[in-house]
């Protein structure tokens, strides 16, 4: 099956990441303006990957009662009118509660557009349909910040714009494919022998989790606190997203040929640094603070992809959902932890504090590898599996990734074809 029909799909993916992606950035500065505090601003994080994690728990049981159309309509209005009401009621319980809801429908619908993209794909175009998707991702993310600047994030519009890139996602799946798509398995989810297999890729996803969701979510706050304008923000939060995507490789390639913990412990000591250059040395300077987000991204975001090739390792072939499940759910844990923690911080310390604060965590997943260093000894090269950057966290786009790997057969797990 050609990857053409599947492009309504991917068109929808990237209305969808770009309106989610500069939501997150809006909530920070528009609540920053409207007088929210910073620790108000961060439970709406929390809140948000708490919706995200119990969306996770129930989806694919919607999907199999509905199908992926009505529930991808569903999901879309929910989404539509949360955002809506952002602007409509502006109060910082009010937000909470509504990022909650936002969380849920955008984890929703994006296992939807991924379970549909993975029983739409044969194995012999998974590869490309899935470096297509991560290239989706970057582009929309990053190109949506400067929606901000260009409507201004004190106004109604930047809200209305959001609304409508929702409701017109549902316009190209609705004229996808008409082939009724297979709902996926529904995931099931054994905690315990997770970390059974790697207590160190666990303990890692949820400060990983902690880290990128405060740069996410606080980031933006902390680039005004320090001056930086509307348009320098949405830079700066770009910045940071690219870094994330152009050591994912190198990085990759380096883990797959020495114990990955070393590298573990290299990347994590590189955000440590980025996080201190930006903390003490970068100031108020946009081109310093541009290049210090820009390192951070380059060497914290790629950690997620190195912890799950880590708990990989130990896995068997029929284990690897389950474990992208397992660390998922670590990973939103301590998304909810993050922007809470860190925004708190901000409030006591100033904006200074939030780079701080991911330093902290960063050392801590240090000593943590040292400790399994002593505990367990390195996984034969000839036994390590394949790296596979993961710029999202979904277990549906793992499926993608998992399947493209059985065309060089260095897996025996194949997902469905269809």
């Amino acid at each position: 099956m050609e990857i053409r029909p599947l492009i309504p799909l991917l068109i929808a993916a990237g209305i969808l990441l770009g309106g989610n992606g500069v939501q997150g950035t809006l909530i920070a500065l528009r609540g920053a303006y409207e007088g929210f505090s910073p620790t108000a601003i961060g439970l709406t994080g929390t809140a948000y990957f708490g919706g995200f994690l119990l969306s996770c728990l129930v989806i694919t049981r919607i999907l199999n009662a509905v199908g992926h159309i009505r529930t991808f309509a569903a999901l879309s209005a929910m989404a539509a009118a949360s955002t809506l009401l952002l602007a409509m009621i502006v109060e910082p319980a009010t937000w909470i509660l509504l990022r909650f809801i936002a969380g849920f429908c955008f984890a929703g619908l994006f296992t939807t557009i991924e379970s549909w993209l993975n029983s739409g794909v044969r194995n012999n175009n998974r590869g490309r349909m899935l470096a297509l998707y991560r290239i989706i991702d970057i582009l929309a993310v990053t190109g949506a910040q400067f929606f901000i600047p260009l409507f201004s994030a004190t106004g109604f519009t930047i809200f209305a714009v959001i609304t409508l890139m929702v409701m017109l996602s549902v316009v190209p799946v609705s004229l996808a494919d008409r082939s009724a798509p297979k709902p996926p398995e529904t995931v099931r989810f054994d905690l315990k022998t997770i970390w059974l297999l790697s207590p160190l890729a666990c303990i890692g996803c949820v400060a990983i989790g902690a880290t990128n969701s405060a740069f996410r979510l606080i980031g933006p706050l902390y680039a005004e606190e320090i001056g930086l304008s509307v348009t320098d923000v949405a830079t700066f939060m770009s910045a940071g997203i690219i870094g994330g995507a152009v050591l994912q490789y190198p990085f990759g390639y380096i883990s797959d040929r020495y114990d990955r913990r070393i590298v573990l412990m290299f990347v994590s000591a590189g955000a440590v640094f980025a996080g201190m250059f930006i903390t003490f040395i970068a100031g108020t300077s946009p081109f310093m603070n541009y290049l210090g987000i820009f390192v951070f991204g380059a060497f914290a975001l790629p950690l997620y992809s190195l912890s799950a090739a880590h708990a990989n390792d130990h896995a068997k072939p029929d284990q690897f959902v389950l474990v992208a499940a397992g660390l998922f759910f670590f990973f939103a844990l301590g998304g909810m932890i993050g922007p809470f923690l860190s925004s708190a911080i901000v409030e006591l310390y100033g904006a200074s504090g939030l780079f701080a604060f991911t330093s902290v965590v960063h050392t801590l997943l240090i000593i943590v590898a040292l400790l399994r260093m002593q505990a367990r000894g390195p996984v034969p090269e000839e036994d390590r599996k394949g790296f596979r950057p993961l710029l999202r966290t979904s277990a549906q786009n793992f499926k993608l990734s998992l399947g493209a790997r059985t065309e060089n057969g260095s897996t025996t797990d194949k997902p469905s074809d269809k």
